[in-house]
């Protein structure tokens, strides 16, 4: 494959101006403070058909523990079976506002070497916050989407992930997380990205519906908005200023490019610079081929192996195009599709367009 050329002609570039959209503010922005909490705990499943952890310390040492709340007490020395037993790990989302004797769905994985847990049953675990207070308790049957195989001789198949599954509405609240958006004061709103633009926008948005001096822009991310302090009418305020539509401006230029597949998405605000764009293929062929050298019948010789080598070089046409100024993503894939451009060879391509200076636009490699 041989290099791509860039030939950048210039800095003059012709912009359009981008048409505004409309968004409403509850899909762009949310209030501080409302906000889902990560919760996490231990714990062990049962009822397994053979598929648990067979003599892991640490699970053996939990289903005692287990068996010892309830009453039961194992004599020293005797170790249950955990082939029907696992450890396994507990994680949940406990969303905004959630009040206890709420239920939650939890996903349970497991953690030592149980090979499935299909047909499982989780026993009461408590699940934790940051903070280390205990906010849910889960338990429940598992709802498990693989399934694995194995035959006497080691052959197995596996389909999906078996040794994880979760519990639908498996987890009580039991304890509610304090929000800020209770307190009296002031509401922040959060940007979901930083613009200083769009919190401008927002803002005067507010103004416009609520009245002047409501709301006022902080950064780019945050607009400060005067509630009352009546939980009633704080509420009523907010659902107002959610269902509030703003114009917003373009977006940023950006092109995206991922590496590993080879898929690039380019922004529609993504401009080109005039640049002519040479794009061609070079292939090498080697043959190698072995004849056999016979000598004469009175040569007194030997007979040998010779070896051929044949080396072939062909260029395909090279192609080149021409961007116009301020040309957009039409033009760009259009350009591209005319050079015969591989995923890969228009990643090549939007990087030495980036090097030259001709991308007006963030490129981004993940």
């Amino acid at each position: 494959m041989r290099g791509l050329v860039i030939f950048a002609a210039g800095w003059i570039s012709l912009f359009a101006a981008a048409p505004s959209q409309a968004e409403r503010i509850k899909d762009i922005a949310r209030f501080s403070g409302v906000r889902s909490n990560a919760l996490t705990g231990y714990g062990i499943v049962v009822g397994l058909s053979g598929t648990g952890d067979q003599n892991l310390e640490f699970t053996i040492q939990s289903l005692k523990s287990a068996a010892a709340r309830l009453g039961v007490l194992l004599p020293p020395g005797i170790n249950p079976q955990l082939k029907n037993a696992a450890a396994v790990m507990i994680t949940a989302e406990l969303p905004p506002f959630a009040k206890p004797g709420q239920r939650i769905d939890v996903t349970v994985s497991a953690l030592g070497q149980a090979k499935s847990l299909r047909g499982g049953t989780l026993l009461m675990s408590p699940m934790q916050g940051a903070d280390g207070e205990v906010y849910a308790l889960a338990q429940g049957n598992l709802a498990v989407g693989g399934f694995g195989a194995e035959g006497k001789d080691g052959s197995k198949i596996v389909v999906g992930t078996p040794s994880s599954g979760r519990v639908p509405g498996g987890a009580s609240v039991e304890r509610a997380v304090a929000s800020p958006f209770a307190a009296p004061g002031p509401l922040m709103l959060d940007l979901n990205e930083p613009d200083f633009g769009a919190a401008r926008a927002v803002a005067d948005a507010i103004n416009s519906s609520i009245g002047s001096e409501t709301a006022r822009a902080e950064d780019g991310i945050s607009i400060r908005i005067n509630a009352p302090d009546e939980a009633p009418r704080r509420i009523a305020l907010a659902a107002r200023i959610e269902a509030l539509d703003v114009a917003l401006g373009a977006p940023p230029a950006r092109v995206i490019v991922n590496a590993r597949t080879g898929t690039v998405v380019i922004g529609g605000e993504v401009r080109i610079l005039p640049a002519a764009v040479a794009h061609g293929s070079l292939t090498v062929r080697v043959t190698e081929n072995q004849g056999v050298s016979q000598p004469g019948p009175l040569a007194r010789g030997q007979t040998v192996v010779t070896q051929q080598s044949g080396l072939e070089a062909a260029e395909s046409p090279t192609r080149m195009n021409l961007f116009a100024p301020g040309a957009r993503l039409g033009d760009i894939v259009d350009a591209v599709n005319a050079l015969g451009a591989a995923p890969g060879d228009l990643v090549a391509i939007l990087e030495a367009l980036k090097a030259a200076g001709a991308l007006r636009a963030e490129l981004i490699v993940i």
